[in-house]
């Protein structure tokens, strides 16, 4: 396989929402990396070039296509950067082309960051066609693909035993975006809510993908996960720019997965995602041998830490073998100014 790197990398944008738009945005700031088209099947958007959809004049004159085909029918790409939906085995279906014309792709695709747990079959089919073209693929962002994962895996790097791993995220939901305040059930009835929870139409995706990387990476065979999900009701009327919620509403969600070794270890991790959320933090803490425990204040701003997250992991999944990979098995996450 030849490993020498493309100088600048020529990166496309698969998916033009917000979390799409917002990478293109960064993406153009980057001195090693062209931007060479975005994909999207929204007429509206391919009726722009990538210059009108994100403000940013030096993306002006490059296009918009409809699919991956169009793209390479008129450009070379070496990455292509994926921000289109939750689910693994839709997501590794759309990128079966790109993976076998041997492309680095990397999602924010949730069920991504540990795809064999919904998709082990799609998992180990793409990875096998990865291996044979070359390509490489990754689920990465800042919760499920940080905060409660790799950050707390990189922490038991200074402990001689762990024991137990709890993760805490509060997170309020009036700071970001449309869909995401959606996801949370903003204004929904606390029992609809939660009646969606139990037949698996509601709750964060990618959660319980956090808990088995974590399990993963510290070699722990936990047992079932206890995935729980509750209703956050709202104590008063709150005005958002894209939600009214009246007292007694779903204001958002409060989520929590567990599971634990026959030896006993744990692993529990506790997520409050809502509107007008209080003291807004990520917290993780070890028991283990020595104990460790670090706190964000204010918490990580998950909309841009996650379009941060999928850019910078460019340079290290250009130089990984191919397959599927998971975050733990690349080096140290970082902001490069360049390639080296």
């Amino acid at each position: 396989m030849n490993t020498t790197q493309p100088t600048p990398v020529r990166v496309a944008q698969f998916g033009l929402g917000p979390i799409g738009i917002s990478c293109l945005n960064v993406l153009a700031k980057k001195s090693w990396v062209e931007v060479v088209g975005g994909i999207d099947i929204r007429p509206e958007i391919l009726s722009q070039d990538l210059g009108q959809l994100t403000g940013d004049n030096s993306l002006n004159g490059i296009a918009t296509y409809d699919s991956f085909e169009a793209l390479c029918a008129e450009k070379e790409v070496n990455v292509i950067l994926h921000t289109a939906g939750s689910s693994a085995a839709i997501s590794l279906k759309q990128m079966e082309p790109m993976i076998d014309k041997g492309i680095v792709v990397i999602s924010s695709c949730e069920e991504l960051l540990f795809p064999a747990h919904r998709a082990p079959e799609e998992t180990a089919v793409a990875h096998g066609k990865c291996q044979k073209s070359g390509a490489r693929v990754l689920g990465t962002g800042v919760n499920p693909g940080f905060v409660l994962d790799v950050l707390p895996t990189c922490l038991s790097g200074i402990c001689a035993e762990v024991y137990g791993v709890y993760g805490e995220r509060v997170v309020d939901a009036s700071t970001r975006r449309q869909p995401l305040q959606k996801k949370v059930g903003s204004g929904m009835s606390p029992e609809e809510f939660e009646s969606l929870g139990r037949e698996g139409k509601a709750g964060h995706a990618g959660f319980q993908e956090t808990l088995l990387l974590v399990a993963h990476a510290l070699g722990w065979d936990v047992g079932p996960i206890k995935d729980e999900l509750f209703a956050i009701k709202a104590e008063e009327h709150i005005k958002t720019d894209h939600f009214e919620i009246e007292a007694g509403q779903t204001a958002g969600l409060h989520q929590i997965v567990s599971a634990s070794t026959p030896e006993g270890k744990i692993i529990y991790l506790d997520l409050k995602m809502y509107q007008a959320a209080k003291d807004p933090h990520d917290l993780v803490r070890l028991d283990a041998n020595p104990p460790v425990e670090a706190l964000v204040k204010g918490g990580i701003a998950g909309d841009l830490a996650t379009v941060a997250a999928m850019v910078n992991a460019i340079p290290r999944m250009l130089k990984t073998t191919p397959g599927v990979k998971l975050m733990t098995e690349l080096s140290l996450p970082c902001c490069p100014d360049k390639i080296v």
